[in-house]
């Protein structure tokens, strides 16, 4: 028991005769961790993209329903009305009238 523990705190794997394989281990379990490390890094910079995308989206819908209502009101008849009125246009009270014509084929 006191050998193993003295051989752990003397770093014996590393620096025994075989230690060749110990430290292709230990290089391989290094290499996954950097990779590990990269691949949680680039998934919370994704997290932040789409965050920071759906915020842009919210704006140009807001901004998209804002226009559509602004357009509405300009399209209203009655807003359409008083501004012709103010320029000497009436409404027609009669509706109008379909013109057909008929073409003659030969």
């Amino acid at each position: 028991m006191k050998k193993g523990i003295y051989n752990i705190l003397r770093a014996a794997l590393l620096t025994n005769d075989k230690s060749a394989d110990s430290w292709r281990f230990i290089i391989y379990c290094t290499l996954l961790a950097i990779i590990m490390i990269a691949s949680s890094h680039r998934a919370d910079q994704k997290i932040f993209e789409i965050a920071k995308l759906k915020e842009e989206a919210k704006e140009a819908k807001s901004r998209f329903v804002e226009s559509r209502k602004k357009l509405m009101q300009v399209k209203m008849e009655n807003r359409i009305i008083n501004k012709m009125e103010g320029k000497g246009l009436q409404v027609h009270m009669q509706a109008p009238t379909k013109i057909i014509v008929e073409s003659k084929e030969d």
